[in-house]
């Protein structure tokens, strides 16, 4: 690395900083989960605005190599965290409905998002046409966990009867939609050297999830120091992304895995560690550092009628899908329509799970430039939609009961 090289990642990390904790603020002010606010700041920054000049003169060309090298690692610390955090809270509640949820709300946007892509003719690269369907997919089917975590902890919902539902139905589609998104990324042409190697992923996933739970329990032991044990954890972490990328089907996936392996009964002292230290190195600043490297590849400088016209569609089909799907399984459990309503628009929130899975399809080429933009577009606008449709459709008084009913 020169010397410019380096002033200018040292700078660029601190206007990141800066621009997280702004924004982040502002969306809180706002009502908004901070996240909402971190990913607008990313594609304020990006050749959106000014065509690119802005962009160019504040991350230059050499830099952001860097850059994407750190948004990686943020990358695979936060999917370790998703899969920590699913394995915590999935199928607590009411099982049937859960299930019913989960997977009506995962198949019904996939089937709709598969049929756009037959609409969407213009984005399909050349040879991509089945993994292009399937991704596009994937990508309406996904709900973020962590943001819906957070929206019901602001609210005060999460031990409520509607929260734990919507947690476990959230867990479980998201284990669906993660699990179609590797057959994808195996389709799409994601794998790299010999093919032969992601048949491991199965058997590698096997061991970790039935033998790497019982020796992580060994491992990390209550009279190991801390500073141990969140090494191990770190090193873990990296080692699985590292085999599954060498395997061909992405770092993600071998990050959430080792998040789905770590020990769970009688365990929750050292999740909660890890996860505080984890979350603060992570989301302070190389999530921050992710958000920007993904808003330098949104312009939505040249949307013109045609892009606002997909925009529409784009947006019909990822709220109806999700919108429909929750809302008419949670009815046919017996669930009241307002609290069905509110879980429906729970399961519409998207956020950095959606812009994960979009940098993905874009580094593998089943998404191009326009219509990445337009899909990191929805993501944010559903994201930014859910908390005030959940005020208008279970305002504070109908959720009173409820809060009462966890508290006793």
């Amino acid at each position: 690395m020169s010397t410019n090289q380096i002033v200018m990642l040292l700078l660029d990390l601190a206007l990141i900083l800066a621009l997280a904790g702004v924004f982040g603020a502002v969306a809180r002010r706002l009502g908004q989960p901070p996240v909402v606010g971190e990913i607008f700041a990313g594609i304020l920054v990006g050749p959106t605005l000014l065509h690119g000049a802005l962009a160019h003169s504040l991350f230059p060309a050499d830099v952001r190599p860097l850059l994407s090298a750190l948004a990686n690692v943020g990358v695979a610390l936060f999917m370790f965290l998703v899969g920590m955090e699913l394995d915590h809270r999935a199928m607590r509640g009411r099982r049937g409905a859960t299930i019913s949820v989960a997977l009506v709300s995962t198949v019904l946007p996939f089937a709709l998002g598969a049929g756009l892509a037959q609409l969407l003719t213009s984005h399909q690269p050349p040879g991509q046409r089945l993994g292009f369907t399937l991704f596009l997919g994937v990508a309406m089917s996904v709900t973020a966990f962590p943001v819906l975590a957070r929206i019901l902890a602001d609210r005060g919902m999460s031990d409520t009867p509607l929260g734990r539902l919507a947690l476990a139905s959230a867990a479980v589609g998201d284990v669906l939609a993660w699990s179609l998104l590797a057959v994808v990324v195996a389709l799409a042409g994601g794998t790299t050297g010999s093919p032969w190697r992601v048949v491991l992923l199965i058997p590698y996933a096997a061991l970790i999830l039935l033998a790497g739970r019982p020796l992580l329990r060994r491992v990390l032991r209550p009279d190991t120091a801390a500073g141990g044990r969140f090494g191990i954890v770190l090193a873990g972490l990296l080692v699985s992304g590292a085999l599954t990328e060498w395997m061909g089907l992405h770092f993600i996936f071998g990050a959430f895995l080792f998040g789905l392996a770590m020990p769970k009964d009688g365990a929750e002292p050292l999740r909660q560690d890890v996860a505080r230290s984890l979350e603060k190195f992570c989301g302070v600043l190389l999530l921050p550092v992710f958000f920007v490297v993904s808003g330098l590849q949104v312009n939505l400088s040249l949307l013109g009628a045609s892009g606002l016209g997909e925009f529409a569609l784009i947006m019909l089909v990822a709220v109806a899908g999700k919108f429909t799907g929750a809302f008419g399984a949670a009815r046919l459990h017996g669930i009241e329509p307002r609290q069905a309503g509110a879980l429906a628009v729970l399961m519409n929130t998207r956020g950095l799970t959606e812009l994960v899975i979009l940098t993905v399809g874009l580094n593998l080429g089943v998404l191009d430039t326009a219509l990445y933009s337009l899909m990191v577009a929805m993501a944010l606008v559903t994201t930014a939609a859910t908390g005030p449709l959940l005020r208008l459709i279970y305002p504070a008084r109908l959720l009173e009961p409820e809060l009462l009913e966890a508290a006793r």
